[in-house]
């Protein structure tokens, strides 16, 4: 007997260059079953506080898209959001979309669109930003990538849990390894077994098959840019390790562009395309990991 999916909860964020400037927008959405769906878009000009309205808009269509019927709860870091919809939203309509002042109120249009797809299902949610939260830290990612031009790679409703009894794995930072069609984890059969330092070094690489395909869907221009955007990732990776600088967890989650928990939950040494990762020590609420070389390890291990 098949249990359906259930829509728990859903984090968004939006983020603009220059304001006004180029901006972009973030969805993540957390189902029941531990699945997760991503979403986002960019806009050549325009506001932080339109970007804002644009992601809860998405994340508001995909949830009346569903059909549920269960209560969801939404979070966003943007103050005038939540204020707009939970606070002073009655008061401009009573007045014709006028503020106290008599002026007009700005972004009426999504203003509306909000109002329209808004219902007793969504309990609205302020949370801090930039502190850690892994739904809210994933959601700046995805709006700012899409802000600077950038392609990021979405999670699209992939299913995997191997941490059952975790109900809410996006409040915490739990150790859950979330797979998406791009990214994936897996061992590197290619290591020697007879190697007695890569034995124990869990390897994270990106799922080439799967990567091709999406990658062949999509123009060429698209794909150079993506190979650019890459090659300045290695480049950012090689100085982080050639000057031994100390990174979190969230920040290298951002440089591997997975979901934090796929960071702590790899252990304390894994590998990562050229390099090994090892956790160095706890800072407060702070994981340090430090980046070397894994070629030049083994080398100087022969």
């Amino acid at each position: 007997m098949s249990t359906q999916r259930v829509i728990e909860s859903i984090y968004t964020d939006g983020a603009c260059t220059g304001n006004p400037g180029p901006g972009g927008w973030g969805v993540v959405v957390y189902f029941n079953d531990g699945s997760i769906h991503e979403m986002g878009d960019a806009s050549k000009h325009t506001t932080n506080n339109k970007m804002e309205m644009q992601a809860a808009i998405a994340a508001l269509e995909f949830l009346d898209k569903s059909g549920q019927t269960q209560p969801i709860t939404l979070y966003t870091d943007s103050e005038y959001l939540i204020n707009s919809v939970t606070k002073w939203m009655p008061g401009w309509k009573k007045k014709g979309w006028k503020k106290a002042d008599g002026n007009p109120v700005q972004n009426q249009d999504l203003l509306e669109t909000l109002d329209r797809l808004n219902s007793r299902l969504v309990k609205w949610q302020h949370v801090r930003g930039h502190s850690g939260n892994i739904g809210n830290e994933r959601c700046d990612v995805i709006a700012r990538s899409f802000s600077s031009g950038q392609i990021p790679s979405l999670q699209q409703e992939s299913s995997v849990n191997p941490c059952p009894n975790l109900t809410n794995p996006h409040e915490i930072n739990v150790t859950k390894v979330l797979d998406s069609p791009i990214h994936s984890t897996k061992i590197n059969e290619n290591i020697s077994e007879s190697s007695a330092f890569s034995s124990d070094i869990t390897n994270m690489e990106i799922s080439t098959a799967s990567a091709a395909n999406t990658n062949d869907e999509k123009p060429p221009e698209m794909r150079i840019l993506q190979l650019r955007n890459l090659v300045e990732t290695l480049r950012v990776a090689d100085e982080i390790a050639e000057k031994g600088y100390l990174i979190t967890s969230s920040e290298l989650a951002d440089l591997m562009d997975v979901h934090a928990s796929a960071v702590t939950s790899r252990g304390d040494q894994w590998r990562w395309r050229n390099w090994i990762v090892s956790r160095v020590r706890r800072e407060g609420n702070q994981i340090l990991w430090e980046l070397e070389r894994g070629d030049q390890i083994e080398t100087n291990a022969d």
